[in-house]
Formats: C-alpha cells, structure tokens, sequence
C-alpha cells in the first residue's frame, strides 16, 4: 500500500515533464516555421530565388568552436534519475558500473605503483613514514580526481570509488604495520580531516598562481616545515606539468581503463608535453 503513492506521484512528475517537453517542442516548430515563411514572403518580395533563401535559412543545432569541434554538454537527466540521485543513489550511467568501480582500482594503483616514493622522500626531505607516503598519495588522487570531474556523472561515480580504494588501502597497511585497532582509528580519523583539507588547498591553487599552490603544497606536503624553497618549487613544477599531462588524456579511456602514466619528478625540458600511446581494452573494459 505505501508504494502506490510514490508511484503514482512518480508517473505524474514524469508524464508532466514529457508533456512540457513536447509542448516546448511543438512551440519552438511552429515559431520557426513563422519565421521561415515571413523571410520566404520578404526574399519573394525582394525578387531573391527562393531555393537560395532556403539555403541562407540552413541552421544546426550543435555548438562548435572556432575549430569546428563539438562542445561539451551538461549530459541530460530525465527526471526519475534525478529524483533518485537526490535520494542519494546513483542512476543509470553512460558505462557498465561496474568497468567504472575495475577502472577506479586501476586507477589508484596507478597512484602508488606507479610513484617513486624514495625519490620523493628523498628529494622533500620527508620522513619514511605511513604518513609521509599517505601525503605524496593523496596529492596523486586529488590529481585523478580533478581529472574525472570533468567526465560528467560517470567520472564523478568514478572518483567515489578511486577514494574508498585509497581507504582501504591506507587500513589494510596500517594493520600490516601492527597499529592497534584503538591508534589505528585515530589515525584515520586524523588522515581524513587532513584529506579534505587537502582537497581545498590543492583545488584554490591550481585555480590561481604559483604562490597559492605553492603555499597549499606547503601545508600539507612539508607540514609547515620547509627550509629549501627550491623543494616547493620543484613541487610546483611538477604539480603544473602533470595536470597538463592529464588534461590530454582520453576521458573514455580513463573510464574504461584507469590507466595513468606518470611524469618524473625531475626532467630537463618539463614544458614539453609527451604524446600518451592510447590503452588498449576489450569489450568487458578489461
């Protein structure tokens, strides 16, 4: 008995929603019939052939750049998917959910079996420590993750699923390391405040100069605690250059593979942006 009200409010949201798409629909037709035949009488008036001002009349409906290439758009919700993603649940996405839960997995293992954490330690001056590595991870994700934002719903689910791995993974070496559940427990509670805090401080400064990230990197990175300003700077560096880097991956290719090669810390000619190979998958995403 308590379902056929909410369906019954469900059908009505969404035959609502259809009849003013149509209606809207309907009126944009008509309007632009209007308007062709005023300009057909006007170029019949003015003795312009009327197969040449059919052509003049020719429009698309894309948006394209000055280059001709497609914009990107908001991807468009019906109204059910809306109200169920207010609820907290996801709707139905663009990819299998599940290639999106392989990919962000693969993702995040690009994030730290892909690092090379000494030479980061080492060239920092950080500690070897499950902190110190917990740092120069999530400055990876957070990289990943802004990545995959822009991927509309699907990244976003994505970018769900990259965290809780990093999570999980970050309890599963804990416990390797023999930290009492009671320690352990405050340790997370302490990484998690410092992750969104992170997540602020690296979003300010990649949206604004040098000195804003430099000082972000310098929070969270170095702790507060840096002498050489050429260790922020050489992270400043590498921070700009491998979000270039990202930025030209393929979005698909990042939804359906994971796949992230990383730039070294320190190379000569950091300007220049390397051609990524594109990844090869199957069917399955796999």
């Amino acid at each position: 008995m308590y379902r056929r009200p909410l369906q019954s409010a469900v059908r009505h949201l969404i035959n609502a929603s259809a009849s003013r798409a149509v209606l809207g629909k309907a009126i944009e037709q008509v309007v632009c019939q209007s308007r062709a035949l005023v300009a057909c009488r006007v170029a019949a008036d003015a003795g312009v052939p009327f197969h040449s001002q059919c052509r003049a009349l020719h429009s698309t409906g894309e948006l394209c750049t000055v280059k001709e290439t497609p914009q990107t758009t908001d991807e468009e919700v019906g109204a059910f998917t809306k109200m169920i993603e207010a609820m907290g649940f996801t709707g139905p996405l663009k990819y299998n959910k599940w290639k999106i839960k392989i990919a962000a997995l693969r993702m995040y293992t690009c994030c730290v079996e892909r690092i090379n954490y000494d030479e980061f330690f080492e060239k920092c001056s950080l500690p070897d420590t499950l902190n110190s590595w917990f740092l120069v991870a999530q400055l990876h994700v957070w990289m990943c993750l802004v990545r995959m934002r822009q991927e509309g719903r699907a990244g976003k689910y994505m970018c769900r699923y990259i965290v809780h791995s990093m999570w999980e993974d970050v309890e599963q070496r804990s416990k390797i390391m023999g930290i009492d559940a009671h320690q352990r427990k405050e340790s997370m509670k302490v990484m998690t405040e410092t992750f969104y805090a992170a997540l602020f401080g690296y979003d300010e400064g990649i949206l604004s100069d040098d000195c804003v990230l430099a000082a972000a990197i310098w929070r969270n990175i170095f702790n507060r605690q840096c002498e050489d300003p050429r260790q922020l700077e050489m992270m400043v560096e590498y921070v700009r250059k491998q979000m270039q880097f990202i930025d030209a991956l393929d979005g698909e290719d990042l939804l359906l593979t994971g796949e992230v090669k990383w730039r070294p810390l320190l190379e000569e000619n950091a300007q220049s942006i390397l051609k990524v190979p594109s990844p090869t998958y199957n069917d399955t995403g796999l």
